[in-house]
């Protein structure tokens, strides 16, 4: 049986409900939102049914919308595999890599890295960005992000690149100069870092609930880092 639908006209859709607009859509595309809309209801008219209800403050897939986009997003993925394994068996791999991962991970783990990774693959640009919290990888146009924890977009791909334990430490001066009291009912009495960005980065690995108030607290986790090493 033909496939009727433009592959350009499902791209347009499924930017449409990756961004919630058409106008962060047109952005993403680098077209016009005129050619977005009329992409997706060239698409709608060739299906026979309406994938999305349009009002004037928000965008929602319908029933029919919502079973066709797991079937466009895999349709676009498998394209894109088959182009880019074209490319492949020509040339070596090549273009602008945009990678996002925490500060401390950037420094001390991809940085010592990088210029092995140039001389294996020197047609490749990257563009390394660091962000603690977590990021809309469209909106940042970020192709690889790193990150610690579970997968809550269900509509990226994920894998594991290892497993990392979480401690709570202190510096040797810190621990030097201060009475410690290892009892989890005296960490009030000790100064405390956190993060100002992201209330998730302060879940410490407890064994019981304690609620924690942080004198000093930064966006960064290398400042935190830093800070924590500076006593």
């Amino acid at each position: 049986m033909p496939v009727n639908a433009k592959t350009e006209d499902i791209e347009a859709f499924v930017a449409v409900v990756d961004t919630g607009s058409f106008s962060r859509a047109s952005e993403l595309l680098g077209q016009q939102v005129a050619k977005v809309s009329r992409a997706v209801g060239r698409l709608e008219g060739v299906l026979d049914v309406t994938l999305l209800n349009r009002t004037t403050r928000r965008l929602e897939l319908t029933e029919e919308g919502l079973v066709y986009l797991q079937y466009a997003r895999d349709s676009l993925n498998l394209l894109e595999r088959g182009e880019e394994a074209l490319r492949l068996l020509n040339q070596k791999p090549s273009g602008l890599l945009r990678v996002d991962a925490a500060s401390p991970f950037v420094l001390h783990q991809i940085t010592p890295l990088i210029g092995e990774f140039r001389e294996a693959y020197p047609e490749i640009k990257l563009d390394i960005t660091s962000h603690d919290n977590i990021i809309d990888l469209l909106e940042h146009k970020t192709d690889i992000a790193i990150r610690i924890g579970d997968l809550s977009d269900s509509n990226l791909h994920a894998k594991t690149l290892g497993r990392s334990a979480l401690h709570i430490v202190a510096s040797p001066e810190y621990l030097a100069s201060s009475n410690v009291d290892v009892a989890l009912s005296s960490l009030g009495k000790h100064r405390l870092i956190g993060f100002s960005s992201s209330a998730s980065l302060n879940r410490w690995p407890l064994s019981e609930e304690v609620k924690l108030n942080f004198d000093l607290k930064a966006s960064s986790g290398e400042t935190i880092r830093q800070l924590c090493l500076a006593g």
